[in-house]
């Protein structure tokens, strides 16, 4: 009857009528159909009503597959026409997600993705990154339920580290006393313990490295000073000095990840006392305040200094003198971050509290010790709450109705990825589970599966953008409006409330994370301009905020920000981080950065650091405030630019166009 169709790629091809006989039939068994002479039957009648509309023109797949929809539906098959829409629905989604991998291998091999900051274009990043955007097509096509799947696409929520959604967990605290002290395996031999502080170090890069490997997030040593403290017994300031640069020129030089970038590495000192952990944190700061060869500003590792009264807050204190140290280093290389130990959330842990460089928080655990060390974080997904705010149209009941919505699809989601996870075997990460670094991991063999260990890690429910949506809801953001900081603060909290409910519901960690917006802030605002049109306050810009911070193009003084950001901490559990703009490195102003910590601890902060600009001439190594393309010193070129994103630092070049943005519009906090 037909000798033609046109494909959905616009190929002319033969006709072949069995194919159609073959989806009908397919469908009927899905739902216990058995008969395929009636699959015969209703092909004809799908070719009789094709030759009644067309009368001998052309038809494309799509008009065929809709004609089956409609003479099952007419002939009474409404269980197999439900199969069959279902059978449809599922290849359309794969056959999308074939043709965005298409393409998205086209850009990679221009140039990879900039969604990381510290993702380099060589070629085994090209190759990783095609792989990522491989799995991220095969899960959101395959492996996850439909409804997640399009939640994600429309930009209800955003499922992070889609890439690597059934292949590894996200990061964790590792405990390097032990494995010094101990020795490991990294696959290639034992690792025997190390005498000096030289091989102690060289060995703590090696841990990073192979930790990352096995992971898709960062990797931190929650109490750097204290287990790295037996190793410099007895050695000298230079020794210790030299082992300490060692580490972090290997942090800034060793591949991790197959070559596509160093290890994300975090490293927590400030509140070891003792001789050798003094020691410890001194020269750490000193080598980090010198610089790499050419005095050029590390991009890792993070040091985060712990700050706890009593032990180095106040002068009095016997590591007082380290805090002073840490305020002059961050005064010239923006590192280290500051975490506050006395905090109304972090106290009750006494000085256990770590956190790793992005601004994750580990640390309640309802299926275990509430510990540090040794967890980590799973997975996490961000609710888009700017969205919500748009479609509430002021309606605050509205508003949260959505909101608890959203939530508990968020919740489920993460469940689901949860139970992928907990399948993978312990050879599935050959170093983390393997080498026991993991909590729950001590008893567990190759094949057995990692549950009873990754059931002490977190899952988080993160969020963005909530200045935007509170212009959405009342016309004014936080940073502008009393009433407006109250609903900010309600709103949060009413997450919390619910994240803490689904932590009883599921028994699991879940958490709630300030979202760091390195990728995420133009995907979300690109969706909802398109949709939504532009929304003054709200989708005027190229990004959305990060977390609940203060828009940083709005004019607000340093002491207003930090009182304003600091009560969101505490809900936060799962991770926050606020920061303050300067015009430029506090080189000689240490009192004026004491004042700014001291107000942020005051303000119930858990976690925060100061920024400003770091611009280094590569020709001549002046560094400094540059704000042309060319050196002021020596003439010349080219300026290599630094700024904190997120929680690390990266060159502006590695920046994507929502985060460069962003950059154009801060401002200085007067």
């Amino acid at each position: 009857m037909f000798s033609k169709i046109k494909k959905r790629d616009g190929r002319i091809v033969d006709f072949k009528e069995s194919k159609i006989t073959d989806a009908i039939f397919k469908a009927a068994q899905a739902v216990g159909g058995e008969d395929r002479e009636l699959a015969v039957e209703l092909t004809l009648e799908v070719l009789k009503m094709l030759k009644k509309k067309y009368n001998g023109d052309l038809f494309s797949v799509e008009d065929v597959q809709d004609m089956v929809e409609k003479v099952l539906i007419e002939a009474g098959h409404a269980k197999t026409a439900k199969a069959y829409i279902l059978y449809r629905n599922q290849r359309t989604r794969i056959r999308e997600a074939k043709s965005d991998l298409m393409d998205a291998v086209e850009e990679i091999l221009a140039e990879t993705s900039r969604e990381n900051a510290n993702i380099s274009n060589s070629p085994s990043a090209k190759m990783l990154q095609i792989a990522s955007a491989a799995s991220k097509k095969y899960y959101l096509s395959r492996l996850i339920p439909e409804e997640f799947s399009r939640a994600h696409i429309r930009g209800d929520i955003h499922i992070h580290d889609l890439d690597f959604y059934g292949k590894t967990l996200t990061c964790v605290q590792i405990p390097l006393g032990d494995l010094l002290r101990n020795g490991f395996d990294n696959g290639h031999g034992y690792i025997r313990p190390p005498k000096r502080p030289s091989s102690a170090t060289a060995l703590a890069a090696i841990i990073l490295q192979s930790c990352q490997n096995d992971m898709h997030g960062g990797q931190s040593f929650p109490f750097f000073d204290r287990d790295i403290a037996p190793y410099v017994e007895g050695a000298s300031e230079e020794d210790t000095y030299q082992a300490m640069e060692a580490l972090i020129y290997n942090l800034n030089s060793m591949h991790s990840r197959a070559g596509a970038q160093v290890p994300f590495s975090s490293l927590n000192i400030g509140t070891d006392t003792s001789e050798g952990g003094r020691k410890v944190i001194r020269n750490l700061l000193l080598a980090y305040e010198k610089g790499l060869g050419r005095g050029e500003n590390p991009i890792f590792p993070n040091i985060i200094f712990r700050l706890k009264e009593g032990v180095n807050f106040n002068p009095g204190d016997p590591n007082y003198d380290l805090f002073q140290l840490a305020i002059r280093v961050a005064g010239r290389r923006m590192n280290p971050t500051f975490s506050f130990m006395d905090s109304s959330f972090n106290s009750p842990f006494k000085d256990q509290v770590s956190y790793m460089g992005c601004r994750t928080r580990v640390m309640s655990n309802i299926r275990g010790p509430e510990i540090t060390e040794r967890r980590g974080n799973l997975s996490f997904t961000t609710i888009n709450l700017p969205r919500l705010g748009i479609l509430a149209k002021g309606d605050l009941d509205e508003f949260f109705t959505m909101l608890d919505d959203v939530m508990d699809l968020a919740a489920r989601q993460l469940y689901h990825r949860y139970q992928i996870q907990a399948r993978l075997r312990v050879k599935d990460m050959p170093f983390l589970m393997g080498q026991h670094i993991y909590y729950g991991s001590e008893n567990l063999q190759d094949d057995d599966p990692i549950e009873p260990a990754i059931q002490h890690g977190t899952l988080s429910i993160g969020f963005i953008g909530l200045a935007e949506c509170l212009t959405a809801l009342t016309g004014k953001h936080h940073g502008e409006s009393l009433e407006a900081q109250n609903l900010g603060l309600s709103i949060v909290k009413h997450m919390r409330e619910n994240v803490d409910k689904f932590l009883k519901e599921y028994n699991l960690n879940y958490s709630l994370l300030a979202t760091p917006a390195e990728g995420l802030s133009g995907r979300f605002v690109a969706i909802d301009q398109k949709e939504y049109g532009i929304i003054p306050g709200v989708t005027d810009k190229e990004y959305y905020t990060n977390s609940f911070h203060i828009p940083v193009g709005f004019h607000i003084s340093l002491y207003d920000k930090i009182a304003l950001e600091g009560p969101y901490h505490k809900y936060c559990n799962g991770g926050h981080i606020s920061y303050v703009e300067l015009k430029s490195p506090p080189l000689k102003n240490t009192e004026a950065v004491e004042t700014i910590l001291k107000h942020m601890k005051a303000s119930d902060m858990g976690y925060a650091g100061i920024n400003y600009p770091i611009d280094f001439c590569t020709s001549c190594s002046h560094q400094g405030v540059i704000n042309e393309d060319t050196c002021p010193v020596c003439g010349a070129g080219p300026i290599r630019r630094i700024r904190r994103i997120t929680g690390y630092f990266s060159t502006v070049d590695r920046f994507n166009d929502a985060k460069k943005a962003e950059l154009r519009d801060r401002i200085v906090h007067i």
